[in-house]
């Protein structure tokens, strides 16, 4: 299939590792070029040899606010078609782990930039009329996940601001939509396996064995299907699709609208 998506500019955030890499590599594979930002300037080389007369590289911190206006300059007036909106999320924790400053650093980390970012770049899609704004979250937010209490609050957060912005902006041609990944066979599973590990005293190893078991297919998810979903969003061919929480987790939800 043609996602008619090839020389088309995106930015990538979190491209350096995991979900991020994984999109950012989809588009370059499909002919697009994208502007791919994280904070391992070592990593987003590897990844610029890949293509590199394709790939940009932006060094910074994305929940940075002060990252979010040296991006839009670095964009300049080229036609910006696409934002993956994704980053690391926060230490795993139950409720009574956390403390007001873990709340605090939640809300600047996973959802005061996204705010900023979105607020700062749709205004110019919709003067394009064309845009497409893909953000990240978690299963989590669907159902809650034990250990994620931080992710869950924040990202909830997250998809009613963007659900509400996806009805205002509806008929500008810009969507706006979510993926709510579950276990990935990717960094961001360890920080769970982990805290699993020290809660219980099993080996990490057999966590990981423990938590493919639980996932209805048996698996953890792989980052590429994951890709190709988010690549597919990210093109005109998803029109008609906004205001949507999508889930990729194996079947791991039970609830009915998973």
């Amino acid at each position: 299939m043609d996602l008619q998506i090839q020389h088309q500019l995106f930015i990538v955030g979190g491209a350096s590792s995991g979900l991020g890499k994984a999109v950012a590599e989809s588009l370059i594979a499909e002919g697009a070029q994208i502007l791919a930002v994280a904070r391992d300037v070592e990593k987003l080389k590897a990844l610029q040899a890949l293509a590199p007369h394709r790939i940009e590289i932006f060094a910074a911190d994305l929940s940075e606010i002060s990252t979010i206006q040296p991006l839009m300059d670095r964009v300049g007036n080229r036609q910006l078609h696409g934002i993956l909106v994704n980053a690391g999320g926060p230490p795993a924790k139950t409720v009574l782990e956390t403390t007001l400053e873990d709340w605090d650093a939640a809300y600047k980390n996973l959802l005061r930039w996204k705010v900023a970012l979105t607020k700062a770049f749709a205004p110019r899609m919709m003067q394009a009329h064309y845009g497409r704004i893909l953000f990240v979250e978690s299963a989590s937010v669907k159902q809650p996940l034990e250990n994620l209490v931080l992710s869950t609050s924040l990202r909830l957060a997250v998809v009613g601001f963007a659900k509400t912005f996806a009805q205002e902006i509806a008929k500008t041609g810009v969507t706006i939509n979510i993926l709510a990944p579950g276990a990935h066979d990717s960094p961001a599973i360890n920080r769970i396996h982990i805290k699993r590990s020290e809660q219980t005293g099993i080996p990490i190893q057999e966590i990981r064995n423990l938590g493919k078991a639980e996932i209805p297919v048996g698996a953890l998810g792989n980052t590429a299907d994951f890709a190709s979903l988010a690549t597919w969003l990210l093109s005109p061919i998803a029109s008609y699709i906004t205001g949507q929480t999508i889930s990729v987790d194996g079947g791991s939800l039970k609830t009915i609208f998973g």
